[in-house]
C-alpha cells in the first residue's frame, strides 16, 4: 500500500506531542524511525551515550533515513532534542504553538515532506535527525563519525525561510574564584571569593570583543554566577559561566578572557562550536545566523547550508510557534534549493 503525501502541519502537531526536552529524545526517536520505515525508508537508529549530568540511562538515538545501499547525493538534517520546559501543542487558523514547534519538530516534518518529493523524482536524498544539539551536539558528533558520502547537507534550524550566510560561533567559559571563609564583620581575616569574581566579570565585560563587517560583532552573556555561604560569611568559593557568540578565530577571545581574570579566577574553556560561513543559491533570500547550529560537528556529512521556516525570536521562549503556510513553504523551499544544488 502507498502511504499519502506526508501533511507537515499535521506531523509537526504529532511530534511535539512528544516530550523530547534534551536527553529524553529516546521516544521522539522511535516514534521517527518506526514513522520513517512504514513510509519505506531504510532507517537505522544509533545510540547517543547519556552525559552523567542527565542522571538518566534512558536511550536516545540519531536517526538516518535513506535508500538501502544507496549513497545519497544530499541529506537533510536537523535536531530532535528541544529545550526545557516541554510546552503542549496547541494551534489556531494560522499558527501552531508548543515547544518545538519551529525548532526543530516542524523542521523535521518539512524535510521528510521535501525528501518524499525528491525521492519520487529519483534524487538521491537522505534524511539526519539528532539528539542533544541543544546542549553539546553529542548526537552529530556520533554521526560525524559514520557519514554517508553526501555532497550537501542543508541543516535545518529557524531562519525565516532565508539562508544564512554564516553562523556565529559558541566559546562557553566557567571562571572559579576560591578565598578563605571568615567572620563578615572582620572581612580584613578572610578573602571573598565572590569579591574576586565580580571583579574578573567586570573586566570580561569591559572587553572589547571582535567585530565582523558583514555578520556583526561578538556578543557575550553571563548566564549563571554562584557561590558564597551566607550574607553574614566571607565567601570561600564563588563562578560564573558565560556564552560568547564568535565570528572569527576563538584565540583572541581566549586571550583576552584570560587576561581579564589574571589573579581573580581560574578559567575553563568547556565548550566551542566554531563560527562559519555558509554558500548562497541563486534566487533565495539570506541572513545572518546569530546563533550556533551543529554545522561544524557535521564536517564529513558534504558542503553545508542552513535553512528553515519559522523564527529564532521565538523559540527557547514560553510563546514558541510557526506559521502553517510557512511551514507548507519550507517544502517547496527546501526542493527548490536541493534541486538547483544537484541540477
Amino acid at each position: 500500500m502507498v502511504e499519502p503525501p506526508i501533511d507537515p502541519i499535521r506531523f509537526t502537531r504529532e511530534l511535539a506531542g512528544i516530550d523530547s526536552t534534551t536527553y529524553r529524545e529516546g521516544p521522539a526517536g522511535e516514534f521517527l524511525a518506526r514513522f520513517l520505515a512504514r513510509r519505506g525508508w531504510e532507517v537505522e537508529k544509533t545510540p547517543v551515550p547519556q552525559p552523567v549530568e542527565s542522571g538518566s540511562d534512558d536511550a536516545r538515538w540519531n536517526v538516518y533515513a535513506g535508500r538501502e545501499g544507496e549513497t545519497p547525493d544530499l541529506v537533510f538534517s536537523t535536531h530532535i532534542d528541544t529545550v526545557p520546559p516541554w510546552i503542549a501543542p496547541s494551534e489556531d487558523d494560522e499558527y501552531l504553538y508548543g515547544r518545538g514547534v519551529c525548532d526543530a519538530k516542524g523542521i523535521i516534518a518539512a524535510q521528510i515532506a521535501a525528501a518524499e518529493a525528491l525521492r519520487a523524482d529519483c534524487y538521491r536524498v537522505g534524511l539526519l535527525f539528532v539528539s542533544g544539539e541543544e546542549r553539546d551536539s553529542a548526537g552529530a558528533m556520533i554521526a560525524n563519525l559514520q557519514p554517508k558520502g553526501s555532497r550537501f547537507l542543508i541543516d535545518g534550524e529557524p531562519t525565516d525561510n532565508r539562508l544564512a550566510l554564516a553562523s556565529k560561533g559558541t566559546l562557553r567559559v566557567t571562571l572559579r574564584a576560591t578565598g578563605k571563609m571568615a567572620h563578615s564583620a572582620y572581612p580584613e581575616l578572610g578573602d571573598s571569593a565572590v569579591h574576586k569574581l565580580v571583579q574578573a566579570l567586570s573586566n570580561v565585560l569591559a572587553l572589547a570583543l571582535p567585530v565582523a563587517d558583514d555578520v556583526g560583532p561578538s556578543t557575550l552573556n553571563i548566564g549563571l554566577i554562584q557561590g558564597g555561604r551566607a550574607p553574614n560569611v566571607i565567601a570561600d568559593h564563588a563562578d560564573a559561566q558565560i556564552a560568547v557568540r564568535l565570528v572569527g578565530d576563538s584565540a583572541p577571545v581566549r586571550a583576552a578572557i584570560l587576561e581579564a581574570a589574571a589573579g581573580l579566577a581560574e578559567v575553563d574553556f568547556t565548550l566551542e562550536i566554531p563560527f562559519v560561513r555558509l554558500r548562497a543559491v541563486e534566487g533565495i533570500p539570506t541572513m545572518i545566523a546569530r546563533f550556533t547550529t551543529d554545522i561544524p560537528k557535521l564536517t564529513n556529512w558534504g558542503e553545508p547550508l542552513l535553512l528553515g521556516p519559522g523564527s529564532i525570536h521565538v523559540a527557547h521562549t514560553p510563546h514558541e510557534k510557526v506559521a502553517k503556510q510557512e511551514l507548507l513553504e519550507a517544502v517547496e523551499l527546501y526542493v527548490r534549493v536541493a534541486r538547483q544544488l544537484l541540477g
